[in-house]
C-alpha cells in the first residue's frame, strides 16, 4: 500500500478556536474488479490510538470532484472525526461514475467498489465497528445519489444513508453529467435509466429498515426529483428526515448541509448507547 500521511497544517481553523487534531490519510486502494488503484481520504480521531473501535462514514463527492473535495472545501469536516468519534472516508468515485457498476462501461463498477471492495479494505486496516450499524453514507449531487442508492442495495452493509442535493431521479436529465456514457442513451436503453435511478428502488425498503436523511435547498436544480422522493417515501409509511431550506447548488450550501448529516449520522451511531 502506499500511504501518504498528510498532517493537516498546525494553524487555527478559520473560525480561530481551536488546534484541528483529527488525523487525515490519503492512501491507496486497489480495486480487483477495475484493477486499478483507487484514492481515498482517510480521516481518524486524534484517540485513535486508544484501541476502541470506531464507527465509520463514507461521504462521497460529486461529478467532477474527486477524493480530495469534501476536505479542501468542507471546514466543518475537517474535525468532525474528533467531534463525532468516527472514520471519516472519503473515496474516489471518478469523476462521472454516479456509484453504479456500469452496463456500459467495464471499467467503471463504483458499487462493486464502494460497497463491497473498500468498505472490505477499511475494515482490514483500521479498528471499525464491522457491521451496519456501525456504517453510514452520504454525499452531495452525484454522491448523494450514489450513497441512497448503494445503501437501498446494500442494507446489510450500511445501515444510515444520506443526500445533500442529490441526483435521485436520473431520468428528467438523459443528456446531463455524462450519464450516458455510463448507462448508454435513454433513448437507446430506458430500461437501465429505470432500474439504476434512486426514486425507482423503494420497493427494496422497509419501514426503518435504513436511517434516512435527505437535504436539498430550494433554489437547486434537483429541488423538485428531491421532493418527489419525499412524497414518495411518506407514501410509502418510510420514515425519513426531510430538509429544505432556500439555497442553491454549490459549496455555501453543502458547508451547512453536511453538518446536519453528521448530526444524524451521530446518533444512528449512538443510538442504545
Amino acid at each position: 500500500m502506499s500511504r501518504i500521511r498528510i498532517f493537516v497544517i498546525s494553524l487555527f481553523l478559520i473560525f480561530g478556536q481551536s488546534v484541528l487534531a483529527a488525523t487525515i490519510d490519503t492512501v491507496e486502494t486497489y480495486s480487483p474488479s477495475m484493477k486499478k488503484t483507487i484514492k481515498a481520504v482517510v480521516m481518524t480521531p486524534s484517540n485513535y490510538a486508544t484501541g476502541k473501535e470506531f464507527p465509520v462514514l463514507y461521504l462521497l463527492h460529486g461529478y467532477s470532484g474527486n477524493y480530495a473535495d469534501w476536505v479542501r472545501k468542507a471546514p466543518a469536516v475537517l474535525d468532525a472525526a474528533d467531534t463525532y468519534q468516527m472514520i471519516i472516508v472519503c473515496p474516489d468515485g471518478n469523476f462521472n461514475s454516479w456509484y453504479f457498476d456500469s452496463p456500459a462501461d467495464a471499467n467503471s463498477r463504483y458499487e462493486t467498489y464502494v460497497a463491497q471492495e473498500l468498505v472490505n479494505w477499511v475494515d482490514g486496516k483500521y479498528r471499525t465497528i464491522k457491521d451496519r450499524s456501525g456504517r453510514g453514507i452520504t454525499g452531495l449531487s452525484m454522491g448523494g445519489h450514489g450513497a441512497l442508492y448503494l445503501a437501498f442495495r446494500h442494507q446489510d452493509v450500511f445501515g444510515a444513508a444520506g443526500s445533500m442535493s442529490g441526483g435521485v431521479d436520473i431520468r428528467p436529465f438523459p443528456k446531463n453529467w455524462d450519464m450516458a456514457t455510463k448507462l448508454g442513451t435513454y433513448a437507446q436503453y430506458p430500461e437501465r435509466w429505470e432500474q439504476n435511478t434512486v426514486i425507482n428502488l423503494l420497493h427494496l425498503l422497509t419501514a426503518n429498515s435504513l436511517a434516512l436523511i435527505i437535504d436539498c435547498g430550494t433554489e437547486d436544480f434537483f429541488f423538485r426529483v428531491n421532493e418527489n422522493l419525499h412524497h414518495k417515501l411518506l407514501e410509502r409509511n418510510l420514515p425519513h428526515d426531510y430538509i429544505s431550506r432556500a439555497g442553491a447548488h454549490n459549496w455555501a450550501y453543502w458547508n451547512n448541509a453536511v453538518i446536519y448529516q453528521l448530526v444524524f449520522m451521530n446518533r444512528y451511531f449512538n443510538k442504545g448507547k
